[in-house]
């Protein structure tokens, strides 16, 4: 503890103010990726319960309230007996089961909702109070305008299911689920950039050089670095290949593993023309490279974990849940795959999808912490 004033430099109170506040700035982020993490499986729920195209209007405000009376109720069950779904798929559907795949659609939309009120309202505070500056208040403020195309792809991808055929598409479905790990990537980057600065930076505060004096640090290699700028970039087009197969059903064809009913590469991937169309609407083609695509990450991450502890002793903790994790989500993934597309497993499997891209994110910060 420094407690004469005359021996202290007068910055050091105000470094110690700065140092608190980023902290709480931090935590602020990590909340709302958390939150974010939440509606990611709220949301996965509702695709595989088919209740993403029970609300067929978009109403930002009114719309976070519920049906409250019975002719409400009627009036949004009138609405839906309009859809394509309802007169091709559902039309027997009773007002109960509306009321069931309702709630699920509402819920996700409801939890969006949430991640902008718990987003913005500490925003200004810490704005108001001088905590967010700078660069970091840029940052933080481009999170929010991506949190509100967010919603607004929702929606783009809803519509996409309510003319002719009840299925939105598989483009839009991408797009909004990558969308949500962007936005969840960038959050999670900054705040442990906060928490844990590049031990560069923290040397050249006096405060940090006060709390952390014996830390040390090793120097990892340039090209383990940017192979974790390749693994981060794999991981998030493994989820992209995951959203078209869900787009398109997939995961209900080719039961089994580790081969395709017996082939290695199913010869009708090839079938539809022009060529590229496989790549995005064929059933074995799409569930093909989401495989293909995991069984790279299945030998790469290894690769990779060995390469970072042994050049980077303070990462090893992160190397070793990556590690962990990736098993389970490869076995996640497999059981889906063999049981046919289980609700539980296969909303687990994509909430692991995005455990998986925090953790290599974490790793590739730890590598870069101590450059």
């Amino acid at each position: 503890m420094m407690s004469s004033s005359q021996t202290t430099p007068k910055t050091l109170p105000s470094l110690a103010n700065e140092a608190n506040a980023p902290h709480a700035i931090a935590i602020w982020l990590l909340v709302c990726c958390a939150m974010v993490f939440a509606t990611l499986i709220i949301g996965g729920v509702t695709r595989l319960t088919h209740a993403g195209l029970s609300i067929v209007e978009w109403q930002p405000l009114i719309g976070a309230l519920p049906p409250l009376t019975d002719a409400h109720w009627q009036e949004l069950f009138a609405k839906y007996q309009l859809t394509p779904e309802f007169r091709l798929r559902n039309h027997d559907m009773t007002l109960a089961g509306f009321q069931f795949i309702f709630w699920w659609e509402w819920a996700h939309r409801l939890s969006g909702r949430l991640i902008g009120l718990v987003f913005f309202v500490p925003y200004v505070w810490f704005f108001i109070r001088g905590q967010l500056r700078g660069q970091l208040a840029w940052k933080t403020l481009g999170f929010f305008v991506l949190g509100g195309l967010q919603g607004a792809m929702g929606w783009y991808m809803v519509q996409s299911g309510l003319v002719d055929d009840p299925r939105v598409s598989q483009y839009r479905l991408a797009a909004h689920l990558g969308l949500a790990f962007l936005i969840f990537g960038l959050m999670l980057w900054t705040a442990l950039g906060i928490l844990q600065p590049r031990h560069r930076a923290v040397t050249a505060s006096p405060v940090s050089a006060l709390c952390a004096p014996s830390e040390t640090f090793s120097t990892t290699s340039h090209r383990t670095r940017r192979f974790g700028v390749v693994l981060i970039g794999l991981v998030f087009l493994m989820v992209l290949s995951g959203a078209l197969v869900a787009g398109i059903h997939a995961g209900l064809a080719y039961n089994t593993f580790p081969l395709m009913n017996g082939h290695f590469l199913p010869p009708e991937s090839f079938l539809l023309n022009p060529l590229w169309l496989n790549f995005f609407s064929n059933m074995a083609t799409v569930q093909f490279n989401h495989r293909l695509i995991a069984w790279l990450l299945l030998g790469l991450i290894p690769w990779f974990v060995w390469r970072v502890r042994s050049e980077s002793p303070t990462a090893r903790p992160a190397t070793a849940w990556l590690l962990v994790w990736l098993g389970v989500q490869v076995g996640l993934g497999i059981s889906t795959l063999l049981l046919r597309v289980p609700v539980p497993l296969a909303a687990a499997h994509q909430a692991g999808a995005m455990i998986l891209f925090g953790l290599v994110l974490w790793v590739n910060h730890a590598i870069r912490r101590a450059n």
